[in-house]
């Protein structure tokens, strides 16, 4: 679908939003609005697309109660703004908006902090069956680039530009743009996928020409990755066939992230066909080259046992492996970071580890 009928159709959506409340007014009915409920019990595993999604559970926004009246107030004031953004060809980023409520004519529009427009934003995406990159919102920069043997094509204010994501870019590599969709793949040369957590890694793998001597297409996830970064991997895997690996610190909270990656969020599993790559694998670090390699490490926290428990009874880590792994770390009390392989040298990350763990996992 091009971006104009991407626009329209985004458009039209959410004009068919304002309208239901008309109706649902004309008809003596209480207005009201219906969103599934986003919480870890309400998330279901699809088989069809192998990711997780909401279940049948929904919370209602009512306005039976003052409370609920104002965020219905605050859904159509901003279904107005988005409409007239859409129509002037224009965008705004998520903290725009909420400093933008602030000059809407009605206060109890207006919204209180930003974590209540980034909700409401949500809501409407999951109701309207549209992204908000379709609604032109923008988040704030995530900075996730892109390093190796791509050739696309980018579609920008200024017209197309062609970039090689190798030759035409410095050490810091291609920065995903907020939408991917934007982006036509031209030509690649890639072997595989490998989405890498720190900044500082990405730049070890790249000093040390890993993206070059292994076709590959480093991916830096900068922390818990954006949507843009999810999307964009997602596009590499489905559509140029390229097999993604992750690769993480060795705690918890990374663990995370690459369950984000593979298999969505709760905040976000109304987009996980969207967004998430469930073919996805781990590649480390794993609480078992903690123990092989005898690796650096810290001691677990208190919040990293509790989180550690919690992945045990977490749909998205409800495998084998995973199960296995983490029961692992729990016993031997450890975590690592990327960087703790440096202990063995430099190199050793892009001579020995990861080779030795690529081949294993049948990416080499």
């Amino acid at each position: 679908m091009s971006t104009n009928q991407n626009d329209e159709l985004a458009q039209e959506r959410l004009i068919d939003l304002a309208a239901e409340f008309y109706d649902q007014f004309a008809q003596g009915d209480i207005p009201h609005m219906d969103i599934p409920t986003r919480t870890k019990s309400n998330i279901v595993f699809d088989e069809e697309s192998k990711v997780w999604v909401y279940g049948d559970r929904k919370s209602t926004r009512s306005a039976n109660s003052v409370r609920g009246a104002r965020k219905l107030l605050k859904a159509a004031y901003a279904i107005e703004f988005l409409v007239n953004q859409l129509e002037e060809n224009r965008s705004s980023t998520l903290r725009e908006l909420y400093y933008l409520s602030e000059s809407w004519d009605n206060e109890e529009a207006q919204f209180n902090d930003q974590s209540e427009s980034n909700q409401l934003i949500e809501d409407l995406e999951i109701v309207s069956h549209v992204t908000r990159e379709d609604f032109h919102m923008r988040p704030e920069e995530s900075g996730a680039k892109v390093m190796g043997p791509l050739h696309i094509r980018e579609q920008t204010r200024r017209g197309d530009r062609d970039i090689h994501c190798q030759e035409d870019v410095g050490q810091g590599g291609y920065q995903i743009p907020n939408n991917p969709d934007t982006i036509e793949f031209l030509g690649n040369d890639a072997e595989f996928v490998l989405c890498v957590e720190t900044g500082g890694m990405r730049d070890r793998l790249v000093e040390n020409g890993f993206d070059t001597e292994h076709d590959a297409l480093v991916v830096h996830l900068g922390g818990q990755p954006a949507r843009a970064t999810r999307r964009l991997t997602k596009r590499l895997h489905d559509e140029l066939g390229l097999p993604v690996v992750v690769f993480t610190d060795g705690d918890p909270w990374s663990y995370r992230i690459y369950g984000s990656v593979a298999y969505g969020s709760i905040k976000s599993a109304h987009l996980s066909e969207y967004l998430a790559t469930p073919e996805a694998k781990f590649i480390g670090i794993q609480p078992q080259d903690i123990v092989d390699y005898d690796l650096p490490t810290d001691p677990l926290s208190d919040s990293d046992v509790n989180a550690l428990e919690s992945e045990l009874e977490d749909p998205r880590f409800m495998t084998d492996y995973w199960e296995e792994q983490i029961q692992l770390q729990l016993d031997i009390n450890k975590k690592a970071e990327q960087q703790s392989l440096a202990a063995r040298g430099l190199d050793f990350v892009t001579d020995t580890y990861l080779p030795e763990r690529l081949d294993e996992m049948g990416v080499l």
